[in-house]
């Protein structure tokens, strides 16, 4: 990460390392291991996706690059599998949080309901005050989740693979696509109820039967 320079008009702070150390200093103590880790490894790929563009130096693809390195690291040194899925969720997720304000209601919800998202919410904390500083997206991200019922973040299905085969359809790889759809509605407040969603579905995705 040495010498890998960034744009200054988001990291003023200096090169990949120096923001990597600002980072880490800004650990909580205790800290969850996972927390550490993902703090450590969050920027790990922009080496290797390096370039200068007209416009200004970029880093695309670096996520997808640093889950993958993060993931060989986690697995060298033995991490559990639990701790490597949070420690490549943070990585996978850390620049998510610069769409959350136009995110739809369904989008919003699945993002802040992952596992462990308090670290989530910290490690994009401690990523922006170790550069340009701006915590908007944070505190939108805080506010919203505040502004929800849990149970509108989480709601119990309103049906189920058992609903859809009592209705005439036949299991396979179409039922994830239509309780996913049912759950797009109900997230977003447009189905409320086992009869809505019924109808919905029969109106989205007709039984060949």
């Amino acid at each position: 990460m040495k010498g890998v320079a960034q744009p200054p008009q988001f990291h003023p702070e200096g090169d990949v390392f120096v923001h990597t150390l600002l980072l880490l200093n800004k650990l909580p103590h205790p800290c969850p291991i996972t927390l550490a880790w993902g703090a450590l490894l969050h920027d790990v790929g922009k080496p290797a996706t390096f370039r200068v563009a007209p416009d200004r130096i970029r880093f695309d693809g670096h996520v997808d690059v640093g889950v993958k390195i993060a993931e060989g690291i986690c697995e060298r040194l033995r991490f559990s599998n639990d701790d490597t899925d949070q420690i490549l969720a943070l990585v996978d997720n850390h620049m998510r949080f610069a769409h959350a304000q136009r995110m739809n209601q369904a989008t919003f919800k699945r993002f802040v309901r992952m596992p462990h998202f308090d670290e989530h919410l910290q490690l994009h904390r401690m990523d922006c005050l170790s550069s340009h500083g701006d915590l908007t997206s944070y505190n939108f991200t805080r506010g919203k989740i505040a502004s929800m019922p849990p149970e509108t973040i989480r709601p119990a299905p309103l049906i189920t693979g058992d609903d859809l085969i009592a209705a005439g359809y036949l299991p396979g790889p179409q039922f994830k696509k239509i309780l996913s759809t049912v759950e797009d509605g109900q997230l977003e407040g447009r189905l409320h109820s086992k009869d809505e969603a019924m109808a919905f579905v029969g109106n989205k995705f007709p039984s060949t039967e």
